[in-house]
C-alpha cells in the first residue's frame, strides 16, 4: 500500500509541475504578445473533454500534493 501511495504521488507531483510549467508558458505568451502557448489546448484542443479532464486531473494532483506536503510538515 505504501508502496502504491509513493507512486501516486510522485506521478502527482509531476503532474503539478507539468501544470505549473504550462501555467508559465500561457503568461509567457500573453506577456510577449506572440499568442496562445497553452499546451494543453495546443494538444487537446481538438477535444474539448479531454482538455477539460486534463485540467481535473492536474487540479486533483494539486490537491493530493498539498495534502502530502502538509502531512510531511507536520512530522
Amino acid at each position: 500500500m505504501l508502496v502504491l501511495m509513493k507512486a501516486l504521488y510522485s506521478i502527482a507531483f509531476i503532474l503539478v509541475v507539468v501544470g505549473a510549467l504550462n501555467w508559465g508558458l500561457v503568461g509567457l505568451g500573453f506577456v510577449s504578445g506572440v499568442g496562445d502557448w497553452n499546451l494543453v489546448h495546443l494538444l487537446f484542443g481538438a477535444w474539448p473533454i479531454v482538455e477539460a479532464a486534463v485540467y481535473v486531473i492536474v487540479g486533483l494532483s494539486a490537491v493530493l500534493v498539498m495534502i502530502g506536503s502538509g502531512r510531511a510538515l507536520r512530522r
